[in-house]
């Protein structure tokens, strides 16, 4: 019997663009760094990066789908846009094997988003967009996301918002799961 795996976090779309060293300097942040925008200001970086291809992502949907990858059976709690980048996400993660049971959408708010600009020497500048996947409110999450699987991946950027990551965490051990939290990036950390 294979375990069931449930990650909780902020499902976003990657937007991959390779560019050039000298695009960076054209942006506000620094080279490899990660610096949140808004929903205008992204759509204006995508453009300007020109060619770009895209992919699911986000921290715990990335660990889920290597999980789903290498066999296990799993879902996802996270929130998304009722827009095509939801619906690329949801096709992704449902091609990939996982169940879209636990998922939250929002009308209003357009999937969250993350422009991945990859200069010649594989470094990675972020802008990341958050959207839909900022929505989620306690009041969405229960006990029942949780039936049906043994364990919970949370993503430690859930951290950032205490209560919900507080009642995430009594919502999983009260339907019984066991809970890991990556806590990766050194912004959680500090």
């Amino acid at each position: 019997m294979s375990k069931r795996i449930i990650g909780v976090g902020s499902p976003l779309v990657d937007v991959l663009s390779q560019v050039p060293h000298e695009h960076i300097d054209t942006i506000d942040g620094d080279k490899g760094g990660m610096q949140m925008v808004e929903f205008d200001q992204l759509q204006q970086l995508i453009t300007d990066a020109g060619d770009h291809e895209l992919a699911p992502g986000g921290s715990a949907a990335n660990t889920l789908l290597g999980l789903l990858e290498l066999g296990f059976d799993g879902a996802f709690l996270g929130k998304l846009g009722k827009d095509e980048r939801g619906q690329f996400f949801t096709d992704s993660f449902t091609k990939a094997g996982g169940k879209l049971d636990s998922f939250k959408y929002c009308e209003e708010t357009p999937t969250g988003t993350c422009l991945s600009l990859v200069t010649p020497d594989a470094e990675r500048t972020l802008r990341p967009f958050l959207g839909a996947a900022a929505n989620i409110g306690s009041h969405e999450v229960s006990a029942a996301d949780f039936n049906d699987h043994d364990h919970v991946h949370i993503e430690g950027y859930l951290l950032f918002n205490r209560d919900l990551a507080l009642h995430t965490l009594k919502a999983a051990k009260e339907a019984g799961c066991t809970v890991s939290v990556d806590l990766a990036s050194f912004e959680v950390v500090l």
